[in-house]
């Protein structure tokens, strides 16, 4: 990656702020020269599609001087050079591009389509991969799709490379997706569930965007939430003897059709209850020693787990190392709850 791309990656030219900053025509491309130290001038070519060439000139020689890009003999006046034409390059770059959330065209055409249809924008989550974007539901804490970098070759043997990849979710129709053309088993995720797309224009946005419509419909699905009771405090244990219905305390993240599994703590430490909340954000005031509410849910019992099925060391198995309050499902542990 040459001094250009590494600059300009992830941006995209804004030409009628080009033409404002200085930038001239020339039949499709855009010209900027600018002189700096005594007679060295850069010379800056932006194409239609995007791509930036530049080149430094000196004009006492009539030549391009490269010193300055060969690490092996830039010497004190090259690394001069080389500063000063950096940061000649960002000062367009910052008054002339647009910063992309993702490096390809196809994958930054995309994100804007789902930003236009749906309000939602990727969420970069780790810092170790900061050029990974997950697409998540409104509606629920489900991932619907995640745009990334991976070397081809995980895909496609004997191809080098850096591609991005579109990951979407396919359900029980992954295998016949894998008997098509552009679509691979998934990269980083469930390849029971899900396959990778790279992003290379070999299908089209609209194409991908059915396929991005389709995950989006699966996890268009109500939240799931594993919540502590502790029986020391409240009986937990009987309080669906008589009623299928009960409040308790609300958790800003539970929204009416939410699942709720409710976790008995010691001495059972076990899931005991699966119920779906039927009304949220009820005002009630209540404290005591341990335990304060200023708004509780209504929930309904909808099904009772044996002590022995969701134990707190089967619940290991699911990465689930403690339960201090409310938090979401793990997908196998959803799975397997449903069952």
């Amino acid at each position: 990656m040459n001094l250009e791309e590494k600059t300009f990656e992830k941006y995209s030219p804004d030409f009628k702020r080009m033409l404002e900053y200085g930038f001239k025509k020339d039949k499709e491309n855009y010209v900027f020269q600018k002189k700096f130290e005594t007679s060295l001038e850069a010379f800056v070519m932006v194409k239609p599609d995007g791509k930036v060439i530049g080149r430094v000139m000196d004009c006492e020689l009539d030549e391009e001087y490269i010193n300055f890009r060969l690490p092996s003999s830039i010497g004190e006046y090259g690394a001069r050079v080389k500063e000063e034409y950096t940061a000649v390059l960002e000062d367009i770059r910052d008054n002339c591009f647009v910063r992309n959330p993702f490096k390809s065209a196809q994958a930054n055409r995309l994100a804007a389509e789902i930003k236009k249809r749906y309000g939602i924008s990727p969420e970069f989550l780790w810092e170790k991969f900061p050029g990974y974007g997950v697409f998540r539901n409104l509606n629920s804490p489900k991932w619907f799709g995640l745009i990334g970098t991976v070397d081809k070759e995980k895909l496609v043997r004997k191809n080098k490379g850096k591609v991005e990849v579109f990951n979407v979710r396919t359900g029980s129709e992954t295998e016949r997706y894998l008997h098509e053309e552009g679509y691979y088993p998934a990269f980083h995720m469930n390849k029971k569930n899900w396959v990778s797309i790279i992003l290379d224009d070999t299908l089209s946005d609209e194409e991908i965007m059915n396929m991005v419509e389709k995950s989006m419909a699966s996890s268009n699905v109500h939240g799931e939430w594993l919540v502590p009771a502790n029986p020391k405090y409240y009986d937990i244990v009987n309080a669906f003897n008589d009623t299928d219905v009960i409040i308790w305390k609300q958790s800003s993240k539970v929204k009416v059709g939410d699942t709720v599994y409710l976790y008995v703590a010691e001495p059972y430490s076990c899931i005991m209850f699966k119920c779906e909340a039927t009304e949220t954000d009820i005002p009630y005031e209540y404290m005591s020693k341990e335990v304060s509410m200023t708004h509780v849910m209504r929930i309904r019992l909808i099904r009772k787990y044996d002590e022995d099925e969701f134990t707190f060391k089967k619940l290991n198995e699911y990465g689930i190392k403690a339960i201090r309050g409310p938090r979401g499902v793990p997908e196998k542990l959803s799975e397997d709850l449903k069952k």
